[in-house]
This record gives structure tokens, C-alpha cells and sequence, in this order.
């Protein structure tokens, strides 16, 4: 039994060297499948796997002698790679500074985003971790102002036949259904949003995206774990607060097109595979303007259990 995603619907398949075991057993430590044992000192199939190997790949990346190979489910020996030594990753004083720098930037320069830093920034969001491998985010990368300003255009136009969703007989209907804190969303969030991103789009202000030079939207497929479009596109923003860019993230624009006909020929006109339980929009462009004094943010709440 394999566990599917969008990308396949099959295990990966483990390949074993027993001449070139030593033994060591971090193979076994690190599968959380018990997919492997060791027998006479050499690492052997258990035949009871849980799920089949999911292609995490922590086998052959453990593995110091090359003895495990992985084959299946986008995965080879060829994606392995040597890790970067402890010395050249940042400090948490350095990571720290980088996050404490960053602000939700919406003013950029009238200058494009350079084609090696989104590809920096793309490197970087790959490393994103997921809930089971292969990774079933996806992206639509908006490159330059005009593609960015003319999917909000679109958006708006949208927006201008959804209205009756926002209507106050549609939300005294739903009211019952959805409960007291959805009812006050959509009238004092959702509504206002519709009003103001259209009635400022028909004015020749782009109040979805900015007029920025650059938007990545993540999100999923029907099997992809709702939280990994949202770590990708973290990961994304932090890499391009990195880079010397400012970034923002838009939340407004995903759950607005995952339901109903309209919106499927909305996804369907830009490019955008399927529906997602989670997905967000990441902006990104040269900073206009830079600020002095950042501002310290908390957590609802913070609950130790020692």
C-alpha cells in the first residue's frame, strides 16, 4: 500500500548492497516505516513495511557507505547532495536579524526582479519541508508588473460577479450554518475587501497585488497536506527578504477561488491546476521606500507543559 499524492500513486523501490553494509544500523534508526531490520549484521527487509517506502530518502542520505539506493516516486541517487558544513549556515543571531528585518512591503520600485534572484528564491522554497514526498505544492509565477497587475485586473473582474455572496439575504441565510465569527468576517472583512479592491481597481489602483514586480501563489492538490503551500511560501519570503527584497504576503486572493463553477474557469483561465484546501500569494519587488524601527509582534498565547 502506497500513500498517493498527485505526483504518484506507487512506493518507492529500495535497493540493498549488503556487501557494502558496515553494520552501523542508522538506516534502521532513521526509517520510520519499518521498511528495514538488520540481520547478521547487514541491513535486510523487514516484510512488513507500514505504508512502502514514501521516498523521504533518510536512508541513502545516512547511509555512509552507499549501500541504500532509492529509486521511484521523483527520487534517485542523483538528487543526493553534500550538506553545506555547520560553519557556513547563519546563526540564530543572524537568522534572527534577517526575520526581525522583514516587514509586509507594498511599495516597490519601477524595476523588474532579476531572473537569478527568483530562481534563488525558488531554490530556496524547494527545500520547504512537506507532509509526505513527493512534494504536491504548486506555483504560478507571475514575472513582471504587467502579468502580476493584469491576474489582479482579472481577479477584480471576478470579484464583480461574486458579490451576491456578500449580500446581506446571503449572509442572514448562512448565519445558522457558518456560526457568529464567519458571519462577522465575511461582513466586516470579506465585504469590505470586495468593495474596496474593485471600486479602487475601476479607479486605477491596484489594491490586490500592488503593481509589484513579481507573485509566486503556492498551493496544493486535493492530497497535499494543507500546511505545505503555506511553509513553501514562507520559505519563499524569507529567501527573498535575503535576496534585499521586499515581500508580502496576500491571503485574500486563494480562498476566493477555490469553489463553485466561476471559479474553476477563473483557476482554469490562469493556469492554476487545481483547487486547494490552503494556498497564499507571495509578492515581491525592490523596496521603494525602507524603514527605521520594526515593530515587536506576540502570539495569542503561549502554553508551557514541563
Amino acid at each position: 500500500m502506497a500513500i498517493p499524492t498527485s505526483r504518484t500513486t506507487v512506493a518507492a523501490t529500495i535497493q540493498l548492497d549488503p556487501e557494502h553494509c558496515n553494520g552501523c544500523g542508522l538506516c534502521v534508526a532513521v526509517c520510520k516505516d519499518d521498511e528495514l531490520v538488520l540481520t547478521q549484521g547487514r541491513v535486510a527487509f523487514s516484510g512488513h513495511p507500514l505504508f512502502g517506502c514514501i521516498g523521504c530518502g533518510h536512508c541513502m542520505a545516512i547511509c555512509p557507505t552507499g549501500a541504500i539506493r532509492i529509486l521511484g516516486r521523483t527520487l534517485s541517487p542523483d538528487d543526493l547532495f553534500d550538506l553545506p558544513e555547520r560553519e557556513s549556515a547563519a546563526p540564530y543571531a543572524s537568522l534572527h536579524a534577517l526575520l526581525q528585518r522583514r516587514r509586509s512591503i507594498r511599495e516597490f520600485q519601477e524595476r523588474p526582479v532579476e531572473p537569478e534572484l527568483i530562481d534563488k528564491i525558488l531554490a530556496a522554497a524547494q527545500t520547504a519541508p512537506m507532509g509526505i514526498p513527493p512534494s504536491d505544492v504548486h506555483l504560478l509565477v507571475l514575472d513582471g508588473q504587467e502579468k502580476v497587475t493584469a491576474f489582479a485586473r482579472d481577479f477584480c473582474d471576478y470579484l464583480d460577479g461574486m458579490r451576491w455572496l456578500v449580500s446581506d439575504w446571503m449572509l442572514r441565510l448562512m448565519r445558522p450554518f457558518w456560526g457568529k465569527a464567519n458571519d462577522a468576517l465575511f461582513r466586516d472583512f470579506v465585504r469590505p475587501t470586495i468593495d474596496t479592491y474593485t471600486e479602487r481597481m475601476r479607479q486605477g489602483v491596484n489594491m490586490v497585488t500592488y503593481d509589484a514586480p513579481l507573485a509566486i501563489y503556492f498551493y496544493g492538490s486535493a492530497y497535499c497536506d494543507p500546511a505545505d503551500p503555506i511553509v513553501a511560501a514562507t520559505y519563499a519570503m524569507i529567501a527573498g527578504e535575503s535576496l534585499g527584497l521586499g515581500t508580502c504576503m496576500i491571503g485574500s486572493i486563494h480562498p476566493m477561488i477555490q469553489h463553485g463553477r466561476k471559479a474553476k474557469e477563473f483557476r482554469e483561465a490562469h493556469g492554476i491546476r487545481s483547487a486547494s484546501r490552503e494556498g497564499l500569494f507571495v509578492i515581491f519587488g525592490h523596496p521603494h521606500l525602507r524603514y527605521r524601527q520594526g515593530i515587536r509582534r506576540t502570539f495569542a498565547a503561549i502554553d508551557w507543559v514541563r
